[in-house]
C-alpha cells in the first residue's frame, strides 16, 4: 500500500478514536449543565486551552449556529484525493458525506457513495444503493464522527476526560508560542492520542500542533499540522491544513505535505434529521 495512503488512513482511524462514540442528548445536556458552573482550571496550560477556544468560538457559539454544510479536500502529495460534501448537525453530531471523488476512501466503488450517521446508525450508498459490508461500514464508523471532530477539533478539547500539561514557552521561526500537552482519558487501560499545542502568544490561536497515531503503536513518531484560519460568521475555522511526520520538537521531515481544506462553508442550513437518515 501506498505509504502515504497509509498514513491518511492512519489519521483518520486515530482521530476516530479520539472521538469514537458521538455524544448523546444526554450527555450533550451533562456538557451544557457543566459550562454553566464557575469556570476552574486544572492549570495554566487548561486555562490557555480555554482562552484559545473562547478566542476562535466555543461549542456554544458553534451550536448557536445548528448545522453545517461545506465542501472537504483532501490531497497527497501523489495527487490522491477525496472531495466530498459535508454536512453535520451539532446536536447530537449528525454526520453527512456524499463523495464525487473518492480515491482514498473505498476507492473500489466506482461513482458517488453517501456516508452517514443519524444519531443512532451509521449507513452507505453506492449511486443510491444501501451498501451493508462489515468491513465498509466499519470504515464509514470511523469517517463520519472523525470527520465531525475535525470540523470541530478546537472546540472539543475542552471535553470532560481530557488533561492538560504546560510545557512551556518555545520559539518557532521567530513567533513566541505556549505549549501546551494534551492527553484524553482511557477507557480500556490502552494508550490515547498525545497533542501538543503551540498557542501563539501574540494571537492566541494555535498556529499547529504536534500529535500522535497510537492506535498502531506509532508513539515515537509525531505528525506536525499545521493550520490557517477563516472567519466563518463569526467563528474562526482552521479551513486550510497541512500535515507530515515529524519529532516532538516540532522539526518536520523532508517529506511533502498532505493538504485538506474546507471552502463553500454554511451554517444554519435548515438542516432536519430526515436529511441523515438511509
Amino acid at each position: 500500500m501506498n505509504s502515504k495512503i497509509l498514513i491518511s488512513i492512519l489519521l483518520s482511524l486515530s482521530l476516530g478514536a479520539c472521538n469514537d462514540k458521538p455524544k448523546t442528548k444526554s450527555e450533550v445536556s451533562e456538557i451544557a449543565v457543566q459550562k454553566d458552573v464557575p469556570q476552574t482550571f486544572q492549570n495554566k496550560g487548561h486555562e490557555l486551552v480555554y482562552t484559545m477556544v473562547e478566542k476562535v468560538g466555543n461549542y456554544d457559539t458553534l451550536s448557536s449556529k445548528k448545522d453545517v454544510v461545506y465542501t472537504y479536500t483532501y490531497t497527497t502529495p501523489d495527487g490522491i484525493s477525496d472531495i466530498s460534501t459535508e454536512k453535520y448537525i451539532f446536536d447530537g453530531e449528525l454526520s453527512y458525506g456524499e463523495y464525487k471523488k473518492h480515491e482514498r476512501t473505498l476507492s473500489e466503488l466506482e461513482g458517488t457513495i453517501e456516508q452517514g450517521y443519524d444519531g443512532s446508525e451509521f449507513w452507505l450508498k453506492h449511486e443510491g444503493d444501501l451498501v451493508n459490508d462489515t468491513v465498509s461500514l466499519k470504515r464509514v464508523a470511523f469517517n463520519r464522527p472523525t470527520n465531525f471532530y475535525w470540523f470541530a477539533m478546537f472546540q472539543k478539547l475542552l471535553d470532560p476526560g481530557l488533561t492538560y500539561e504546560y510545557l512551556g514557552e518555545k520559539k518557532v521561526d521567530k513567533k513566541e508560542y505556549d505549549v501546551v500537552k494534551i492527553t484524553f482519558t482511557s477507557t480500556n487501560k490502552k494508550p490515547t492520542d498525545i497533542y501538543q499545542l503551540y498557542i501563539n502568544r501574540e494571537t492566541g490561536l494555535v498556529d499547529q500542533f504536534l500529535f500522535t497515531v497510537v492506535d498502531f503503536g506509532v508513539l515515537e513518531t509525531p505528525y506536525l499540522m499545521q493550520v490557517a484560519y477563516e472567519n466563518i460568521d463569526g467563528v474562526l475555522l482552521p479551513t486550510k491544513r497541512k500535515y507530515k511526520k515529524s519529532t516532538w520538537d516540532a522539526a518536520v521531515s523532508d517529506e511533502p505535505w498532505i493538504h485538506v481544506t474546507w471552502t463553500d462553508i454554511t451554517f444554519n442550513n435548515d438542516l432536519h434529521k430526515e436529511d441523515f437518515r438511509k
